[in-house]
C-alpha cells in the first residue's frame, strides 16, 4: 500500500520567494488531537477545495440502533472549504478497521467520488465485505458530501488505490495495486476497472511483469479509453494465456467461495476481478469483463516510466518504456494538444533511451510523446540534490482561428538535501518551460516556521492565476495538522489567459459554472442574468463569488444570453442549451 504517513518536511509557515515576489494570500490551518493523513487536495470548478486524507474520528457518532459506533482504526476524512478557505463541511467515512482515504476528485456534475483502500469488512459506513486482506474501498458522494453509492473492488490479495478519474461517459476509472497474486505476473501488478456513473462494474484490465509494477496516473482519453502511467521494475514478460486461465482451478475456487458467502449472505458483496475470468460473464458486448496485458518491452535499469494506451474495451493498443540504466521514476501525466507529457525523477546518466546526464542525486526528467507514444524530446533539470514532482500543469493558450494550442508546462516540486537536517534543507519550487521544454524561469519558495514537523502533500495552479499548497504541521508526531495556503505572483497571473466572462460546459445540459474574469473587489456583488433571444430575463441571481454554479435543467432547448454585472463593468457570452 503507499506509504501514507510519507511526506516532505517543507517548513512553509512563513513564505518567500529568491529573485521574486510571492505573496500569500491567504492560509488556513484545520486543527487536529490525532495523527491525521493528508493524501490528496481537490479543486471544484467553482474554486471549493476539498482536503482529503485519513483521521480517526473522535466525534460520538449515533448509529440508526441506538448505539454508538466504536472506532477502531482511520477513517476516510474529508473537509471542504469555500474559495476563500473557510470551512463548509467535515465528513467521516468507514469501517470497524483501518480505511485509508488515496484519491478523490471532483465530478462533472458536482459531488466527490473517494477511492482508497480498505481493511474492514461490512461495517459501520461501509457495506460490503472484503474478498482480501485489503480491497479499494469507492465512495461517491454529492457536492454536500451525502452518500450516493459505494462500491468494493479487489482479489484474494491485498489490494490498493492509487488513483480514480471520470470518464467522457461520465463513469469512472479507479486503478491500483495487486500485491503478490500467484496466478497473475509479479510480486506487484496494476489493474484499472472501469465502472459506469451509477457504479456499476464494466470490466478490470490487468498489467504487470514478472517484478513489480506500480500505478502512478491514470487518464481518460478522448475515446473512451484511458493512459496508464506506471512505474516500472519487470522487464519483458509472458503474457497471461485467458483462455487457460478460465480452466484454471485457482480462480474457479475464488468464484465459488464468493457464490456461497454471497449465499450466506443473501446479497451482493464486493466483487473479485478475477472471478470473471470463468463466469458466464466473461463477455459483454463480445468484449471479455478481465483482460490481461503482460509488458513487452525490456526494461532499462532498476526502474523505468511505463506508459499503457488502453481503448474503450480494454484491449492494449499501444505502450513504450522509457528509461536509463538506474532508477527513474514517473509522477505525473497530462494531456497536450500532440500527445502527452510525463514528469517524473531520474537517477539515471544518459544509457538506454536518456540521452542526458543527471548533474546531482535526482534530477527532473520531462518527455513528451506524441498519440502513439512515440518520443518527440526529452529534458533534464536541476535544482541540487534529490529534487521531486509533486504537480504539472499544462498552460493553454488561444491561438489562431481560436484554436487552443500548448503554451508550456509549470512543473511544481520540492528539493531535498539528502543527509542533511537544516531548517532550509528543502525548498518548494516552480519552474516554467515552453512547449519545446526550453525553460523560462524558476522560483524558490523557502519556508520559515518553528513547528518540526511540516509536510507537504499536494500543490496546484488555479484558473485565476493562484496556487494552493496543502500540507500537514506539528511540534510532534501524531499531533498533525492540516494547513492550506493560497500563493500569487504576477508570473503565475501571466500564465492564465483572461477574459471577461468564461462559460463551461458550453454547450449545456442541467447545468454549467460562469467565471467572472474581471475583480470583483471589496466584498463587491455581483448579479448574473440569463435572458433568451427575445430579450426575456429567465433567470437572475447574485454572487460575491468569481465562478458561480447556474441550474439551467429547466430551460427549452435554445440559445441563450449570460451577462455578469458590477457596478464598475459588465461581460456578456451566450450559451447553447442542449
Amino acid at each position: 500500500m503507499k506509504n501514507i504517513s510519507t511526506g516532505v518536511l517543507f517548513l512553509f509557515g512563513i513564505l518567500n520567494t529568491s529573485g521574486q515576489e510571492m505573496k500569500t494570500l491567504w492560509q488556513k490551518d484545520l486543527q487536529s488531537s490525532t495523527q491525521d493523513f493528508l493524501t490528496a487536495m481537490t479543486t471544484t470548478v467553482d474554486r471549493q477545495i476539498l482536503l482529503s486524507g485519513s483521521s480517526i474520528n473522535q466525534k460520538s457518532q449515533q448509529l440508526s440502533t441506538g448505539t454508538q459506533k466504536q472506532n477502531r482504526g482511520y477513517d476516510y476524512h474529508l473537509v471542504k472549504l469555500d474559495q476563500q478557505g473557510n470551512k463548509i463541511w467535515d465528513r467521516y467515512f468507514g469501517g470497524n478497521r483501518h480505511d485509508y482515504l488515496i484519491s478523490s476528485i471532483a465530478t462533472q456534475e458536482g459531488g466527490f467520488l473517494l477511492a482508497g483502500t480498505s481493511f474492514s469488512n461490512e461495517s459501520g459506513d461501509k457495506k460490503e465485505n472484503n474478498l482480501g486482506g485489503s480491497d479499494v474501498w469507492m465512495v461517491r458522494l454529492d457536492e454536500n458530501g451525502e452518500e450516493l453509492w459505494q462500491k468494493t473492488l479487489g482479489t484474494k490479495s491485498n489490494d490498493e488505490a492509487s488513483s480514480v478519474v471520470q470518464t467522457i461517459d461520465l463513469g469512472f476509472f479507479v486503478a491500483g495495486n495487486i500485491n503478490s497474486h500467484q496466478d497473475l505476473f509479479g510480486s506487484k501488478d496494476v489493474f484499472v476497472s472501469k465502472l459506469s456513473k451509477k457504479g456499476e462494474f464494466t470490466n478490470t484490465v490487468i498489467l504487470g511483469g514478472k517484478g513489480l509494477d506500480e500505478v502512478q496516473e491514470v487518464i481518460p482519453t478522448k475515446d473512451g479509453g484511458a493512459v496508464v502511467l506506471v512505474y516500472s521494475k519487470s522487464g519483458r514478460t509472458e503474457n497471461i494465456n485467458l483462455p487457460n486461465k478460465v480452466e484454471n482451478e485457482k480462480p474457479r475456487e475464488f468464484a465459488d467461495k464468493r457464490n456461497k458467502r454471497d449465499e450466506q449472505n443473501n446479497q451482493n458483496q464486493s466483487i473479485d476481478i478475477l472471478s470473471f475470468s470463468n463466469s458466464s460473464l466473461n463477455k459483454k458486448n463480445d468484449n471479455p469483463i478481465i483482460q490481461y496485458h503482460a509488458k513487452s518491452e525490456d526494461s532499462f535499469g532498476e526502474g523505468d516510466y511505463w506508459i499503457v494506451k488502453l481503448n474503450k474495451e480494454g484491449r492494449m493498443e499501444w505502450q513504450k518504456t522509457y528509461g536509463g540504466k538506474e532508477d527513474d521514476r514517473p509522477k505525473t501525466i497530462a494531456f497536450t494538444e500532440n500527445g502527452y507529457v510525463i514528469a517524473g525523477e531520474s537517477r539515471s546518466s544518459a544509457s538506454g533511451n536518456k540521452r542526458e546526464n543527471i548533474k546531482e542525486g535526482t534530477d527532473i526528467w520531462v518527455i513528451t510523446i506524441d498519440e502513439d507514444g512515440n518520443e518527440i524530446w526529452q529534458k533534464n533539470y536541476s535544482f541540487g540534490n534529490r529534487d521531486v514532482v509533486m504537480s504539472l500543469d499544462v498552460i493553454r493558450r488561444t491561438g489562431k482561428n481560436n484554436v487552443s494550442e500548448d503554451k508550456g508546462f509549470l512543473i511544481g516540486g520540492f528539493t531535498q538535501a539528502e543527509e542533511k537536517i537544516q531548517t532550509d534543507d528543502e525548498k518548494f519550487w516552480m519552474l516554467y518551460i515552453d512547449s519545446n521544454g526550453k525553460e523560462e524561469w524558476r522560483k524558490h519558495v523557502e519556508g520559515k516556521s518553528n513547528k518540526k514537523e511540516e509536510r507537504l502533500v499536494s500543490a496546484k495552479l488555479q484558473s485565476d492565476g493562484t496556487y494552493l499548497l496543502a500540507g500537514t504541521s506539528a511540534e510532534e508526531l501524531g499531533q498533525e495538522n492540516w494547513k492550506i495556503i493560497k500563493l500569487g505572483s504576477k508570473e503565475l497571473e501571466n500564465l492564465i489567459e483572461k477574459q471577461d466572462i468564461r462559460i463551461y460546459p458550453n454547450p449545456v445540459e442541467d447545468y454549467c459554472y460562469v467565471e467572472i474574469g474581471f475583480e470583483l473587489r471589496n466584498n463587491d456583488e455581483a448579479k448574473i442574468f440569463l435572458h433568451d433571444m427575445t430579450g426575456k430575463q429567465v433567470q437572475m441571481l447574485k454572487t460575491k463569488h468569481q465562478v458561480t454554479k447556474i441550474n439551467t435543467q429547466t430551460l427549452p432547448q435554445g440559445l441563450y444570453i449570460v451577462t455578469a454585472k458590477t457596478n464598475i463593468k459588465s461581460a456578456s457570452a451566450k450559451i447553447v442549451k442542449k
